[in-house]
Protein backbone atom coordinates (compact mmCIF):
# COMPACT_ATOMS: atom_id res chain seq x y z
CA UNK A 1 0.00 0.00 0.00
CA UNK A 2 1.30 3.18 -0.79
CA UNK A 3 0.60 5.08 2.08
CA UNK A 4 2.63 6.94 4.68
CA UNK A 5 2.54 6.42 8.39
CA UNK A 6 1.72 8.97 10.63
CA UNK A 7 0.32 7.74 13.79
CA UNK A 8 2.92 9.18 15.77
CA UNK A 9 1.02 12.88 14.91
CA UNK A 10 -1.75 11.23 15.11
CA UNK A 11 -1.40 10.24 18.94
CA UNK A 12 -0.31 13.72 19.61
CA UNK A 13 -4.02 14.55 18.38
CA UNK A 14 -5.43 12.05 21.00
CA UNK A 15 -3.37 13.68 23.81
CA UNK A 16 -5.18 17.41 23.15
CA UNK A 17 -8.87 16.54 24.37
CA UNK A 18 -9.97 19.45 22.88
CA UNK A 19 -8.86 18.13 19.31
CA UNK A 20 -12.33 16.71 17.77
CA UNK A 21 -11.87 14.34 14.86
CA UNK A 22 -13.39 16.72 12.37
CA UNK A 23 -10.81 19.37 13.14
CA UNK A 24 -8.15 16.37 12.64
CA UNK A 25 -9.31 15.47 9.42
CA UNK A 26 -9.42 19.46 7.93
CA UNK A 27 -5.99 19.84 9.25
CA UNK A 28 -4.70 16.59 7.06
CA UNK A 29 -6.44 17.85 4.05
CA UNK A 30 -4.94 21.12 3.87
CA UNK A 31 -1.25 19.99 4.73
CA UNK A 32 -1.73 17.23 2.06
CA UNK A 33 -3.63 19.27 -0.45
CA UNK A 34 -0.52 22.01 -0.17
CA UNK A 35 1.41 19.10 -1.66
CA UNK A 36 -1.05 18.62 -4.16
CA UNK A 37 -0.94 21.93 -5.32
CA UNK A 38 2.52 21.98 -5.43
CA UNK A 39 2.88 19.02 -7.37
CA UNK A 40 0.15 19.12 -9.73
CA UNK A 41 -1.00 22.69 -9.58
CA UNK A 42 -4.69 21.41 -8.33
CA UNK A 43 -6.14 19.53 -5.93
CA UNK A 44 -9.26 19.76 -7.24
CA UNK A 45 -9.39 15.61 -8.09
CA UNK A 46 -7.72 14.32 -5.57
CA UNK A 47 -9.18 12.72 -2.29
CA UNK A 48 -7.05 12.56 1.11
CA UNK A 49 -8.52 9.26 2.58
CA UNK A 50 -7.35 8.90 6.83
CA UNK A 51 -7.25 5.85 9.22
CA UNK A 52 -7.31 7.57 11.99
CA UNK A 53 -7.02 4.44 13.79
CA UNK A 54 -3.79 3.10 12.26
CA UNK A 55 -2.35 6.65 10.92
CA UNK A 56 -2.57 5.17 7.73
CA UNK A 57 -2.90 8.22 4.43
CA UNK A 58 -3.93 7.35 1.19
CA UNK A 59 -4.35 9.69 -1.95
CA UNK A 60 -6.55 9.21 -4.72
CA UNK A 61 -6.39 10.63 -8.59
CA UNK A 62 -10.10 10.90 -9.82
CA UNK A 63 -10.01 11.71 -13.69
CA UNK A 64 -12.95 11.03 -16.10
CA UNK A 65 -12.19 8.33 -18.92
CA UNK A 66 -12.58 10.27 -22.79
CA UNK A 67 -12.18 8.88 -26.21
CA UNK A 68 -8.92 8.94 -27.20
CA UNK A 69 -8.41 12.20 -28.80
CA UNK A 70 -10.69 13.89 -26.38
CA UNK A 71 -8.36 15.14 -23.75
CA UNK A 72 -8.59 18.94 -23.05
CA UNK A 73 -7.33 18.44 -19.31
CA UNK A 74 -5.07 15.72 -18.00
CA UNK A 75 -5.67 16.81 -14.55
CA UNK A 76 -9.36 15.68 -14.42
CA UNK A 77 -9.42 13.69 -17.76
CA UNK A 78 -7.31 10.72 -19.14
CA UNK A 79 -7.83 8.94 -22.15
CA UNK A 80 -9.61 5.18 -23.18
CA UNK A 81 -5.85 3.71 -24.05
CA UNK A 82 -4.30 4.62 -20.81
CA UNK A 83 -7.50 3.88 -18.40
CA UNK A 84 -7.84 0.37 -19.50
CA UNK A 85 -3.53 -0.26 -18.91
CA UNK A 86 -4.69 0.13 -15.29
CA UNK A 87 -7.99 -1.94 -15.57
CA UNK A 88 -9.42 -3.57 -19.01
CA UNK A 89 -13.15 -3.26 -17.07
CA UNK A 90 -12.82 0.45 -17.83
CA UNK A 91 -15.43 1.91 -20.18
CA UNK A 92 -15.72 6.23 -21.81
CA UNK A 93 -17.35 8.06 -19.19
CA UNK A 94 -16.45 6.36 -16.19
CA UNK A 95 -14.24 7.60 -13.48
CA UNK A 96 -10.96 6.51 -12.86
CA UNK A 97 -9.53 6.18 -9.33
CA UNK A 98 -5.92 6.09 -9.15
CA UNK A 99 -3.81 5.77 -6.05
CA UNK A 100 -1.12 8.24 -5.51
CA UNK A 101 1.92 7.02 -3.89
CA UNK A 102 2.96 10.06 -1.46
CA UNK A 103 6.76 8.71 -1.77
CA UNK A 104 6.66 10.08 -5.20
CA UNK A 105 6.14 13.64 -3.44
CA UNK A 106 9.91 13.11 -2.14
CA UNK A 107 11.84 12.60 1.07
CA UNK A 108 11.85 16.75 1.88
CA UNK A 109 8.22 17.10 0.63
CA UNK A 110 7.15 14.55 3.13
CA UNK A 111 9.16 15.83 5.79
CA UNK A 112 7.99 19.37 5.72
CA UNK A 113 4.14 18.04 5.61
CA UNK A 114 5.00 15.73 9.11
CA UNK A 115 6.41 18.97 10.23
CA UNK A 116 3.93 21.10 9.23
CA UNK A 117 1.17 18.48 11.00
CA UNK A 118 2.81 18.85 14.17
CA UNK A 119 3.28 22.64 14.39
CA UNK A 120 -0.74 23.22 12.93
CA UNK A 121 -0.99 20.03 15.97
CA UNK A 122 0.97 22.28 18.27
CA UNK A 123 -0.97 25.76 17.54
CA UNK A 124 -4.27 23.81 18.12
CA UNK A 125 -3.12 22.80 21.33
CA UNK A 126 -1.94 26.26 22.50
CA UNK A 127 -5.23 27.42 21.11
CA UNK A 128 -7.54 24.75 23.13
CA UNK A 129 -5.61 25.14 26.19
CA UNK A 130 -5.81 29.13 25.75
CA UNK A 131 -9.53 28.99 25.78
CA UNK A 132 -10.12 26.84 28.30
CA UNK A 133 -8.33 28.84 30.59
CA UNK A 134 -9.66 32.34 29.29
CA UNK A 135 -13.25 30.31 30.06
CA UNK A 136 -12.15 29.85 33.56
CA UNK A 137 -10.79 33.05 34.73
CA UNK A 138 -11.91 34.20 38.41
CA UNK A 139 -12.25 30.17 38.94
CA UNK A 140 -10.22 28.10 41.99
CA UNK A 141 -8.19 25.21 40.46
CA UNK A 142 -5.63 22.89 42.09
CA UNK A 143 -2.29 22.16 40.79
CA UNK A 144 0.94 20.25 41.72
CA UNK A 145 4.05 22.10 42.31
CA UNK A 146 6.27 21.05 39.70
CA UNK A 147 9.15 23.77 39.60
CA UNK A 148 10.10 26.37 42.05
CA UNK A 149 12.11 29.61 41.02
CA UNK A 150 13.14 32.51 42.64
CA UNK A 151 10.44 34.94 41.06
CA UNK A 152 7.76 32.53 40.40
CA UNK A 153 6.51 29.00 40.71
CA UNK A 154 5.73 26.21 37.76
CA UNK A 155 2.46 24.06 38.68
CA UNK A 156 1.07 21.47 36.87
CA UNK A 157 -3.00 20.91 36.45
CA UNK A 158 -4.46 17.56 36.09
CA UNK A 159 -4.20 17.82 32.66
CA UNK A 160 -0.21 18.45 32.88
CA UNK A 161 -0.47 21.75 31.26
CA UNK A 162 2.12 24.57 32.84
CA UNK A 163 0.91 26.92 34.99
CA UNK A 164 2.24 29.99 36.79
CA UNK A 165 1.95 31.31 40.06
CA UNK A 166 4.46 34.59 40.20
CA UNK A 167 5.69 35.51 43.61
CA UNK A 168 4.14 39.02 43.42
CA UNK A 169 0.83 36.75 43.43
CA UNK A 170 1.46 34.98 46.61
CA UNK A 171 0.54 35.25 49.88
CA UNK A 172 4.21 36.93 51.76
CA UNK A 173 4.63 34.00 54.32
CA UNK A 174 3.63 31.05 51.59
CA UNK A 175 6.37 28.34 51.52
CA UNK A 176 6.10 25.86 49.30
CA UNK A 177 7.80 22.99 48.31
CA UNK A 178 8.11 20.49 44.86
CA UNK A 179 5.46 17.74 44.90
CA UNK A 180 2.84 19.37 46.82
CA UNK A 181 -0.47 20.86 45.74
CA UNK A 182 -1.89 24.34 46.11
CA UNK A 183 -5.30 26.07 45.46
CA UNK A 184 -6.00 29.50 44.05
CA UNK A 185 -7.46 31.48 41.31
CA UNK A 186 -7.44 31.86 37.21
CA UNK A 187 -5.90 35.83 37.29
CA UNK A 188 -5.44 36.49 33.33
CA UNK A 189 -4.43 34.44 30.53
CA UNK A 190 -2.44 35.35 27.74
CA UNK A 191 -0.49 34.60 24.53
CA UNK A 192 3.11 35.31 24.56
CA UNK A 193 5.73 34.82 21.66
CA UNK A 194 2.89 32.27 20.02
CA UNK A 195 2.88 30.49 24.16
CA UNK A 196 0.06 30.64 26.29
CA UNK A 197 0.71 31.67 29.92
CA UNK A 198 -1.78 30.91 32.09
CA UNK A 199 -1.47 33.00 35.70
CA UNK A 200 -2.87 32.35 38.81
CA UNK A 201 -3.24 33.95 42.25
CA UNK A 202 -3.85 34.10 45.54
CA UNK A 203 -3.71 37.34 46.61
CA UNK A 204 -6.66 38.28 44.19
CA UNK A 205 -9.28 39.25 45.79
CA UNK A 206 -11.33 37.04 43.96
CA UNK A 207 -9.48 34.27 46.11
CA UNK A 208 -11.11 35.21 48.89
CA UNK A 209 -14.43 35.48 47.31
CA UNK A 210 -14.12 31.91 45.80
CA UNK A 211 -13.04 30.55 48.90
CA UNK A 212 -16.16 32.15 50.71
CA UNK A 213 -18.34 30.55 48.42
CA UNK A 214 -16.92 27.08 48.77
CA UNK A 215 -17.31 27.19 52.32
CA UNK A 216 -20.65 29.04 52.16
CA UNK A 217 -23.32 27.50 51.17
CA UNK A 218 -25.71 30.93 51.20
CA UNK A 219 -23.29 32.49 48.89
CA UNK A 220 -23.37 30.00 45.91
CA UNK A 221 -27.24 30.02 46.14
CA UNK A 222 -27.48 33.83 45.70
CA UNK A 223 -29.06 33.96 49.43
CA UNK A 224 -26.12 36.34 50.65
CA UNK A 225 -24.26 38.37 47.69
CA UNK A 226 -20.18 39.41 48.01
CA UNK A 227 -20.61 43.01 47.58
CA UNK A 228 -16.83 44.42 47.72
CA UNK A 229 -13.48 42.36 49.20
CA UNK A 230 -10.54 44.58 49.85
CA UNK A 231 -7.38 42.49 50.80
CA UNK A 232 -3.43 43.41 52.02
CA UNK A 233 -2.76 39.54 51.21
CA UNK A 234 -1.76 37.50 54.66
CA UNK A 235 -2.39 40.66 56.74
CA UNK A 236 -6.53 41.43 56.90
CA UNK A 237 -8.88 41.77 54.67
CA UNK A 238 -12.34 42.93 54.47
CA UNK A 239 -15.25 41.55 53.06
CA UNK A 240 -18.71 43.63 52.67
CA UNK A 241 -21.93 41.46 52.24
CA UNK A 242 -25.49 41.37 52.15
CA UNK A 243 -28.43 39.21 52.89
CA UNK A 244 -31.94 39.37 50.19
CA UNK A 245 -33.19 37.61 52.84
CA UNK A 246 -34.41 39.15 56.38
CA UNK A 247 -34.40 35.33 58.18
CA UNK A 248 -30.75 34.81 57.32
CA UNK A 249 -27.83 37.20 59.11
CA UNK A 250 -25.23 37.63 56.62
CA UNK A 251 -22.27 38.01 58.81
CA UNK A 252 -23.33 34.96 61.05
CA UNK A 253 -23.51 32.74 58.46
CA UNK A 254 -20.08 33.87 56.32
CA UNK A 255 -18.60 33.32 60.08
CA UNK A 256 -20.30 30.22 61.13
CA UNK A 257 -21.08 28.31 64.34
CA UNK A 258 -17.76 29.38 66.54
CA UNK A 259 -15.94 30.49 63.22
CA UNK A 260 -16.12 26.69 61.49
CA UNK A 261 -16.22 28.31 58.32
CA UNK A 262 -13.90 31.16 58.44
CA UNK A 263 -11.03 29.32 60.18
CA UNK A 264 -11.15 27.12 57.12
CA UNK A 265 -10.23 30.37 55.09
CA UNK A 266 -7.92 32.08 57.50
CA UNK A 267 -5.43 28.95 57.45
CA UNK A 268 -5.87 28.36 53.51
CA UNK A 269 -4.52 32.68 53.79
CA UNK A 270 -1.82 32.22 56.27
CA UNK A 271 -3.63 33.56 59.06
CA UNK A 272 -4.80 36.46 57.24
CA UNK A 273 -7.05 37.93 59.81
CA UNK A 274 -10.72 38.59 57.92
CA UNK A 275 -13.07 40.95 58.97
CA UNK A 276 -17.11 40.58 57.66
CA UNK A 277 -18.99 43.00 57.40
CA UNK A 278 -22.66 43.78 57.04
CA UNK A 279 -22.88 46.05 53.79
CA UNK A 280 -25.35 49.41 53.99
CA UNK A 281 -26.07 52.24 51.93
CA UNK A 282 -25.38 54.74 55.07
CA UNK A 283 -22.25 56.08 54.92
CA UNK A 284 -21.79 56.70 58.42
CA UNK A 285 -22.60 53.41 59.81
CA UNK A 286 -20.48 51.58 56.90
CA UNK A 287 -17.38 53.88 57.99
CA UNK A 288 -17.63 52.97 61.44
CA UNK A 289 -18.02 48.91 60.52
CA UNK A 290 -15.21 49.32 58.15
CA UNK A 291 -12.87 50.24 60.97
CA UNK A 292 -13.77 47.59 63.20
CA UNK A 293 -12.19 46.51 65.48
CA UNK A 294 -11.80 50.23 66.64
CA UNK A 295 -14.85 51.60 67.88
CA UNK A 296 -16.16 54.93 66.73
CA UNK A 297 -17.41 58.12 68.98
CA UNK A 298 -18.44 60.58 65.90
CA UNK A 299 -18.07 60.91 62.38
CA UNK A 300 -18.18 63.92 60.18
CA UNK A 301 -18.83 63.60 56.51
CA UNK A 302 -17.90 65.54 53.43
CA UNK A 303 -19.51 63.69 50.48
CA UNK A 304 -18.45 66.66 48.10
CA UNK A 305 -14.84 65.62 48.86
CA UNK A 306 -15.56 62.03 49.84
CA UNK A 307 -13.74 62.33 52.71
CA UNK A 308 -14.36 61.99 56.79
CA UNK A 309 -12.82 62.44 59.88
CA UNK A 310 -13.59 60.30 62.63
CA UNK A 311 -13.47 60.98 66.48
CA UNK A 312 -12.21 57.87 68.84
CA UNK A 313 -10.72 57.31 71.92
CA UNK A 314 -7.23 57.50 72.33
CA UNK A 315 -7.11 53.83 73.02
CA UNK A 316 -8.82 52.86 69.87
CA UNK A 317 -6.48 55.21 67.44
CA UNK A 318 -4.17 52.96 67.27
CA UNK A 319 -6.81 49.70 66.51
CA UNK A 320 -7.88 52.10 63.48
CA UNK A 321 -4.60 52.58 61.84
CA UNK A 322 -4.03 49.30 62.19
CA UNK A 323 -0.42 47.91 62.19
CA UNK A 324 1.67 48.88 59.48
CA UNK A 325 -1.63 51.25 58.75
CA UNK A 326 -2.69 48.32 57.09
CA UNK A 327 -6.33 48.64 58.74
CA UNK A 328 -7.92 52.09 57.84
CA UNK A 329 -5.76 51.73 54.08
CA UNK A 330 -8.51 48.86 53.61
CA UNK A 331 -11.25 50.92 55.60
CA UNK A 332 -10.60 53.97 52.99
CA UNK A 333 -10.92 50.99 49.87
CA UNK A 334 -14.16 49.62 51.08
CA UNK A 335 -15.80 52.50 51.28
CA UNK A 336 -14.26 54.49 48.40
CA UNK A 337 -13.68 57.45 51.16
CA UNK A 338 -10.74 59.10 52.73
CA UNK A 339 -10.63 58.95 56.54
CA UNK A 340 -8.44 61.21 59.03
CA UNK A 341 -8.91 59.60 62.70
CA UNK A 342 -8.16 61.92 65.46
CA UNK A 343 -8.77 61.68 68.85
CA UNK A 344 -11.65 62.85 70.73
CA UNK A 345 -10.89 65.42 73.50
CA UNK A 346 -14.29 66.51 73.70
CA UNK A 347 -15.47 64.50 77.17
CA UNK A 348 -11.31 64.76 78.07
CA UNK A 349 -10.82 66.29 81.03
CA UNK A 350 -7.11 66.37 80.70
CA UNK A 351 -5.50 69.97 79.32
CA UNK A 352 -4.25 69.56 75.95
CA UNK A 353 -2.78 71.62 72.92
CA UNK A 354 -3.40 71.42 69.11
CA UNK A 355 -0.46 70.36 67.47
CA UNK A 356 -1.03 73.73 65.07
CA UNK A 357 -0.36 75.47 67.91
CA UNK A 358 3.46 74.26 67.37
CA UNK A 359 3.84 75.44 63.97
CA UNK A 360 6.43 77.79 64.77
CA UNK A 361 8.94 75.16 66.27
CA UNK A 362 7.36 71.65 64.24
CA UNK A 363 7.38 71.91 60.63
CA UNK A 364 4.26 71.83 58.83
CA UNK A 365 5.27 68.37 56.99
CA UNK A 366 6.05 67.36 60.52
CA UNK A 367 2.82 67.95 61.93
CA UNK A 368 1.11 66.62 59.12
CA UNK A 369 2.42 63.43 59.45
CA UNK A 370 1.42 63.21 62.91
CA UNK A 371 -1.79 64.07 62.20
CA UNK A 372 -2.26 61.18 59.48
CA UNK A 373 -1.59 58.74 62.39
CA UNK A 374 -4.14 60.56 64.36
CA UNK A 375 -2.32 62.11 66.49
CA UNK A 376 -3.32 65.78 65.85
CA UNK A 377 -2.81 66.81 69.89
CA UNK A 378 0.06 67.21 72.28
CA UNK A 379 -1.23 64.94 74.58
CA UNK A 380 -2.05 62.08 71.59
CA UNK A 381 1.46 62.50 70.37
CA UNK A 382 3.22 62.37 74.16
CA UNK A 383 0.60 59.27 75.11
CA UNK A 384 2.80 57.47 72.57
CA UNK A 385 6.60 55.20 72.82
CA UNK A 386 9.07 57.06 70.60
CA UNK A 387 9.26 53.36 68.93
CA UNK A 388 5.39 53.11 68.35
CA UNK A 389 5.45 57.14 66.77
CA UNK A 390 8.68 55.54 64.67
CA UNK A 391 6.59 52.64 63.41
CA UNK A 392 3.58 54.31 62.73
CA UNK A 393 4.84 57.68 61.06
CA UNK A 394 7.80 56.45 59.66
CA UNK A 395 9.76 59.63 60.60
CA UNK A 396 13.27 59.40 61.51
CA UNK A 397 14.09 58.55 65.24
CA UNK A 398 15.63 62.07 66.42
CA UNK A 399 13.02 64.14 64.51
CA UNK A 400 10.50 62.27 67.20
CA UNK A 401 12.54 63.08 70.12
CA UNK A 402 12.76 66.66 68.97
CA UNK A 403 9.16 67.34 68.73
CA UNK A 404 8.34 65.11 72.01
CA UNK A 405 10.60 67.47 73.67
CA UNK A 406 9.42 70.51 72.31
CA UNK A 407 5.65 69.00 73.45
CA UNK A 408 6.83 68.01 77.44
CA UNK A 409 8.56 71.39 77.61
CA UNK A 410 5.01 73.10 77.14
CA UNK A 411 3.80 71.34 79.79
CA UNK A 412 6.70 72.14 82.01
CA UNK A 413 6.38 75.87 81.50
CA UNK A 414 2.42 74.93 81.93
CA UNK A 415 3.04 73.27 85.41
CA UNK A 416 5.34 75.63 86.23
CA UNK A 417 3.63 78.29 86.06
CA UNK A 418 0.26 76.74 87.79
Amino acid sequence: MASINLIESFQDFKEAENIDRSTLMKVLEDVFKTLLRKKYGSDDNFDVIVNDQTGDLEIFRRRLIVEDGFSEDDLAEVEYSEAIKIEPDYAVGEELYEEVNVFDFGRRAILAAKQTLAARISDLKKNGLLQKYADRVGEIITGEVYQIWRKELMLLDDDGNELLLPKSEQIPSDFFKKGETIRAVVKKVEMRNNTPYIILSRTHPSFLEKLLEIEVPEILDGLIVVRKIVREPGERAKVAVESYDDRIDPVGACVGMKGSRIHGIVRELRNENIDIINFTTNTQLLIQRALTPAKVNRIDVNDEKNHVDVYMDTDQVSLAIGKKGVNIKLAQQLTGYGIDVFRDIKESADFDIDLEEFSDEIEEWVINEFKKVGCDTALSVLDLSVEELIRRTDLEEETVRDVRRILEAEFEEDGSDA
